[in-house]
């Protein structure tokens, strides 16, 4: 479980994140929604420690990230998995050695094993066979299994997800929502993911914190957001007249 209390983020004089409180559950799917701009992204930099709080406390099943000495966050980092928005795979790296990438960083274990490591990792996510391709290769759905499968291969208790569906089909989209859902809970990670793609709120948000104007304005699960009463979250969820017009007709048959 990750936990977030009363934290703030302040670039020089201008305050982006405001008194954010929320909790991540172990074995989960844990969305951060928001428009662009909102402060989910800071957010979320703040959690794995790529920006610094300007106050406040982030616990990871109680240890306090910012409390932590520089080896004791380097060992937590161990423990962290990173799906980035554009897949950051290595061009000039086969798609093993990209997998390998992270274990060769940081595990002493021998070279066949962390080959067959890497191998079942890729056959996690139906990949298996492509382990001398190229990323430049593979389609934009298959470059982000291959970085699904390196976020997994360390074994993370922690599992952070930036967009990633970001310029996928929805049929496709929809595969990465549910390899990450299955591999969530199969292996009992806290799994949080940045998104504004409302089929994965809708298909996966088991617990979904609204962010709107840097402050966390709502939360709760995909069988509830319907029926939220934020003018914000309202806003946000249709922003269209086709959805507002789909959630009219939905509600005036139930």
């Amino acid at each position: 479980m990750i936990e977030i209390q009363h934290l703030y983020k302040s670039f020089d004089d201008k305050e982006v994140l405001t008194d954010i409180n929320a909790v991540f559950e172990n074995g989960q799917i844990n969305l951060i929604i928001g428009q662009s701009g909102s402060g989910k992204t800071v957010l979320m930099k703040n959690i794995v420690g790529l920006l610094t709080p300007t106050r406040g406390n982030i616990l990871y099943d109680g240890r306090d990230f910012c409390s932590l000495s520089k080896r004791e966050r380097i060992l937590l980092r161990r423990e962290m998995g990173m799906i980035f928005q554009n897949a950051a795979l290595f061009d000039s790296m086969s798609v093993l050695d990209n997998v390998m990438f992270p274990l060769n960083m940081f595990s002493d274990d021998p070279y066949e094993d962390r080959v067959k490591r890497a191998r079942l990792c890729l056959e996690r996510v139906n990949l298996a066979g492509t382990e001398k391709k190229f990323p430049g290769e593979l389609s934009g759905g298959m470059q982000k299994r291959v970085a699904i499968a390196r976020a997994i291969v360390l074994q993370p208790r922690y599992l952070f997800c930036d967009e990633p569906n970001s310029g996928l089909d929805p049929k496709t989209s929809l595969v990465i929502d549910e390899l990450i859902a299955g591999i969530t809970h199969e292996d009992h990670i806290t799994t949080i993911v940045n998104t504004h793609d409302m089929n994965s709120v809708m298909g996966i948000g088991e617990r979904i914190t609204f962010i709107c104007g840097g402050r966390a304005e709502w939360q709760g699960t995909n069988k509830e957001i319907l029926q939220a009463d934020n003018k914000a979250l309202d806003d946000f969820i249709f922003a269209s007249d086709i959805l507002r017009q789909a959630k009219i007709a939905y509600f005036s048959h139930t």
